[in-house]
């Protein structure tokens, strides 16, 4: 294939996956493709899921019925490529021959693909992508018409990459931000970047780096980071001197998290096991549960996520984390903390959760800690903290997370 073809094709594969199997962009393994098509036909895919709609909307105009998946994504593609200022003619070129060379379903679709590209206007701009109904319509409801508006604004644009810091380590250039994240715009290839050999950083959102600092971990005590994988909290954890366990019930994962302790040279204990199974041989200090949920906070870095997901595991992720909160405050010392955290936007994962956590222990206390960077009213009147995409959006916005620190009676 001529040069830049392959990448395309493979990002059209890649739609494919999401589209037609409902796989995650991270199912993607990229066997046998060179680093740079791998990192380009990701991107690629990723950008045209976050305005696959509006794309379809003006492809739709010029089409008379549609065609089959893999020429649509072909054309979805290109229309996005276009509106983000590729050249037109190679733009063009290529998905006339990634269509061409698909195969029987497709190739003799060719002349279509031409003719639709060739037929759209000569700038093409594209709206902001609205989220899905099953996610937009209950978040309007909870946060109005205005923010969701502009947390769709936010989830638009490629994010930039955040490294959480170990202090006296080296580190490449970029924005501290003011929770003390370190925001890259460009970060090019990690394994190059200052620090990365030293283990002086590792690639964490800010958002998802707060839920550490709120637990607050003291040298030498024993935390539990409960659905651990794949380690970043793990890492500020150990960073801190406390004596961690890291449990998660996904080996592969578990696995990436021990690479990560070897290339910073922290420690912790790694175990492989079901929550709802697993006992603590001896009580924790302190617990930071960041609980499986529907992932609705990170859209912005997963544009996958609202194509393959429908909402309806909401009522079975609500039951689990409920009763992850009651195992983790048997797990706890008498005056131990436990960190409450999701990274949703829906209530029924964290403000519902928090309130049905204390009404079931009523006498847990919630805990507001003076944290470094904080908007005063990301603070919800309980305490907990609500963060959302559009905070921080003229730096790039953040992931969207609910947490909220507790403390056992003593």
């Amino acid at each position: 294939m001529a040069e830049g073809v392959v990448a395309r094709a493979t990002a059209v594969a890649i739609l494919d996956g999401v589209l037609g199997e409902g796989r995650m962009l991270s199912d993607f393994s990229g066997e046998g493709l060179a680093p740079a098509d791998r990192a380009r036909a990701l991107r690629l895919a990723e950008t045209v899921l976050r305005q696959l709609e509006p794309a379809d909307r003006l492809l739709d105009k010029h089409l008379r019925k549609s065609p089959p998946l893999t020429v649509r994504n072909t054309l979805r593609l290109a229309v996005v490529e276009r509106a983000e200022g590729a050249p037109a003619h190679g733009v063009v070129n290529a998905a006339v021959e990634i269509t061409r060379k698909g195969g029987k379903r497709s190739q003799h679709l060719a002349g279509l693909v031409n003719a639709v590209l060739r037929a759209l206007p000569e700038t093409v701009s594209l709206p902001v992508q609205k989220l899905p109904r099953w996610l937009r319509q209950p978040l309007v409801h909870t946060y109005g018409r205005d923010t969701v508006t502009a947390i769709e604004a936010v989830q638009a644009q490629e994010p930039p990459l955040d490294l959480t810091l170990r202090p006296g380590f080296p580190h490449p250039e970029g924005d501290l931000l003011p929770t003390g994240s370190l925001r890259l715009r460009s970060p090019g290839q990690l394994s190059t970047l200052p620090g990365y050999a030293e283990g002086g950083w590792w690639v964490q959102d800010a958002a998802a780096a707060l839920p550490a600092r709120l637990l607050d971990p003291q040298p030498g005590e024993r935390i539990l980071d409960l659905c651990a994988a794949p380690g970043g909290k793990t890492l500020q954890l150990a960073a801190s001197g406390a004596h961690v366990t890291a449990l998660d019930i996904s080996a592969p994962r578990m696995a990436r998290l021990q690479a990560n302790l070897a290339r910073t040279g922290l420690a912790a204990t790694l175990v492989t096991a079901d929550a709802l199974h697993w006992q603590p041989e001896a009580p924790f200090d302190a617990i930071l549960l960041d609980a499986p949920c529907s992932a609705t906070g990170t859209i912005r870095r997963h544009p996958d996520l609202p194509f393959v997901k429908d909402g309806s595991e909401l009522p079975s992720l609500t039951a689990l984390q409920s009763t992850l909160v009651d195992r983790a405050l048997g797990w706890l010392k008498p005056a131990g903390r436990l960190v409450f955290s999701t990274c949703s936007l829906l209530p029924e994962e964290g403000e519902a959760q928090l309130a049905a956590a204390l009404v079931r222990h009523p006498r847990l206390t919630i805990e507001r800690p003076d944290l470094p960077g904080i908007d005063p009213s990301w603070w919800t009147p309980e305490n907990a903290l609500r963060l959302r995409p559009d905070h921080w959006a003229e730096r790039g916005g953040m992931d969207g997370f609910f947490l909220a620190r507790l403390r056992k009676p003593g």
